[in-house]
């Protein structure tokens, strides 16, 4: 396997654009509308509608569909119905592990309801320094360079950065303890309720970013989606950022291979450590519904792309 740093795999392939924002756009309307708390030009969750099945309740492939359920060789994984919780496969969906940069999804959703998109933070040595020390998948950021949060979203999503979440968290918390005892606190009011953060990237100091599981992971991305913005983010493949004043020019490119590959994918967000191994968080539309999973755990990075395709091609004909 080729060499890897901390946070997550291969960029993807080319997107779709138009496709993507017309799945983006169904997501809105598949998902079942949570109470908004509002911030300027834009709306997130903040609490939302239950599950339809107990966290803790037991999922399988259920009927007929039980012989032909595809084989999945992660520690752990889930898929569920968007708009109404159904689980419709499991495997060890609440088994509690590292999640890797799926952390960064909590780090988003929380800056989304701290933030303005248009605020500008400037990047430090520290947040540099902090990616580079740990050997963790970075958006190239330098030293002084300004971003707008919307940006640094978009760095932080696409190629991972953990110089970008530390920036995020520094202004955010403020500080990085601060900051995690936020996404503890939303955690909890999402009712994440076998979570618990570390740090806001996922890396592997310390206590390996914190602990997940399959169902939360799902639980918070069926929240996380309904706040377009975020929703936007998570379903591009290519984001350009031309050079001003500010910064210089950046191409970040998502490491989702699921986008441009599978017919309406909608995103979300993959990591990697060892602890972890190799996850994925993910979402696509597919007959006339949307669908979100995780897959933890994975030995093979391209292997939980392809458990991703399987499930979601199968659960296409699960009625």
């Amino acid at each position: 396997m080729a060499h890897m740093r901390i946070g997550d795999a291969r960029p993807s392939r080319r997107l779709r654009p138009a496709s993507l924002c017309a799945a983006a756009l169904a997501l809105a309307c598949a998902v079942t509308a949570a109470p908004a708390h509002a911030t300027t030009r834009h709306t997130t969750a903040r609490t939302g509608t239950a599950w339809a099945v107990p966290v803790g309740a037991p999922a399988v492939p259920v009927g007929a569909s039980m012989r032909t359920a595809p084989k999945v060789h992660a520690r752990a994984a889930l898929l569920v119905d968007a708009a109404t919780g159904e689980e419709l496969y499991a495997r060890r969906a609440g088994r509690r592990a590292p999640v890797a940069s799926l952390v960064k999804v909590m780090t988003a959703y929380v800056v989304l309801r701290e933030a303005r998109l248009s605020d500008v933070i400037k990047i430090t040595k520290a947040d540099v320094r902090h990616a580079v020390r740990h050997g963790a998948t970075r958006a190239g950021l330098r030293a002084g360079e300004r971003f707008t949060v919307r940006d640094l979203l978009y760095a932080l999503m696409l190629p991972s950065g953990a110089d970008a979440s530390h920036a995020l968290a520094r202004r955010y918390g403020p500080g990085t303890g601060r900051f995690v005892a936020k996404m503890n606190a939303v955690a909890r009011e999402l009712g994440l309720r076998d979570t618990r953060y570390a740090n806001p990237d996922g890396l592997p100091h310390p206590a390996n970013g914190g602990r997940s599981t399959a169902r939360d992971q799902v639980r918070l991305a069926r929240f996380a989606l309904r706040h377009p913005e975020l929703s936007r983010i998570a379903a591009t493949g290519r984001h350009t950022v031309r050079r001003t004043e500010a910064h210089r020019a950046h191409v970040w490119r998502n490491t989702n291979e699921l986008l441009g590959s599978l017919p309406g994918a909608l995103g979300v967000k993959t990591g990697y450590t060892r602890a972890a191994g190799f996850c994925l968080l993910f979402a696509a539309r597919r007959e006339g519904r949307v669908l979100i999973g995780a897959v933890l755990g994975e030995s093979r990075s391209d292997r939980r792309f392809s458990t991703a395709r399987r499930l979601v091609e199968w659960a296409g004909g699960v009625r």
